[in-house]
């Protein structure tokens, strides 16, 4: 007895928040010894004596308590939660300043953290809501960011390849947020998807106002002056092909889209002044005049479609269809085109 009293006051150092993955108590007693704990087989009789532990975040509330202190914490101490959504669309240097700003946390130091864990410059976050305990830091904020991102991307790409190669699930990343930044609505983006594939196999630039929204630029305006003294890879009116790094954080919607896009010889987008959608135009002909029909039009951006067609149609019914039942387009002479 004086053993097991002696033991129970052990010292313990903890992060102030801890996550606790599922399964049985001899597991976590497990997982908890491998990242550090000491825990061993006492730790876990002494948890069943007293009840069980709960998994997800827990608030152990301060760095140094006595092993017994630990062990109660872990049994009935949930951390506090707060949302946060990474918007579609936005890139990571808006979500890591309003993470920072949210969550109490230093830009400097997520900042310097992301550069130093990146698999490219964005991207490694899905477009998502997450609810992230208080309290957590920097470095196990972004590691788990990033974990559950690998994870869905993983699972979404099994689904359709039955592999996950993250090279090239990374170049889908960088089509899906050209789409993601260019598609008015979610079924425009398989057709938005045909427009990038078409223009590539055919050896055009994209010249897409969206692929220069990365970064700090996120909701810039573009101007023919930006277009002129941007160097980056981004810059789909200088270059050939998709930028090097995915544009923004993207949705599994845009993904989708970028993987199954429409049969089309459309090669031109215009948005229309009336409804907010666009306009599609096979032919540069067809596409000037899609411009001119907008001049002298309010911007009423209705978001309402008159005429569909066969098109649109199959668009739709690429985004409503599960993944597993479609058939990925031959992406051979793509992947030839890009860098």
């Amino acid at each position: 007895m004086i053993v097991v009293l002696f033991y129970v006051t052990m010292p313990v150092t903890s992060t102030k928040v801890l996550y606790i993955p599922k399964g049985s108590t001899s597991d976590i007693i497990s997982y908890l010894n491998k990242s550090g704990y000491e825990m061993n087989t006492l730790d876990t009789v002494i948890v069943r004596s007293m009840g069980f532990i709960q998994s997800g975040w827990i608030d152990i509330e301060q760095n140094k308590l006595t092993k017994m202190d630990f062990i109660n914490k872990l049994i009935t101490s949930k951390a506090a939660l707060k949302e946060i959504a990474l918007i579609p669309g936005e890139t990571y240097y808006v979500f890591l300043k309003k993470l920072a700003l949210e969550f109490n946390l230093s830009e400097e130091v997520l900042f310097s953290l992301y550069d130093k864990y990146k698999h490219k410059a964005d991207g490694n976050i899905l477009a998502d809501t997450y609810a992230l305990p208080l309290g957590m830091k920097e470095d196990y904020m972004l590691f788990y960011l990033f974990s559950q991102t690998n994870k869905k991307y993983e699972e979404f790409s099994k689904k359709i390849f039955g592999v996950y190669d993250k090279k090239k699930w990374y170049t889908y990343l960088s089509l899906a947020s050209v789409i993601q930044k260019e598609a008015a609505t979610t079924n425009e983006m398989p057709i938005v998807s045909s427009v990038i594939y078409n223009r590539l196999k055919k050896g055009m630039r994209l010249q897409m106002d969206g692929t220069l929204n990365y970064g700090e630029y996120s909701n810039t305006v573009i101007t023919a002056e930006r277009i002129n003294s941007d160097e980056s890879s981004y810059n789909t009116y200088k270059n050939f092909g998709l930028p090097n790094d995915p544009v923004c954080a993207v949705s599994l919607d845009a993904i989708k889209a970028a993987i199954f896009p429409v049969k089309s010889n459309y090669l031109y987008f215009v948005r229309d002044n009336r409804t907010g959608l666009h306009k599609f135009a096979a032919t540069y002909e067809e596409h000037q005049a899609n411009i001119k029909a907008n001049i002298g039009v309010e911007k009423t951006y209705t978001k309402v479609k008159t005429d569909e067609t066969k098109i649109d149609a199959e668009a739709e019914n690429i985004m409503k269809t599960d993944v597993t039942k479609q058939k990925p387009s031959s992406i051979k002479d793509l992947f030839n085109s890009i860098n």
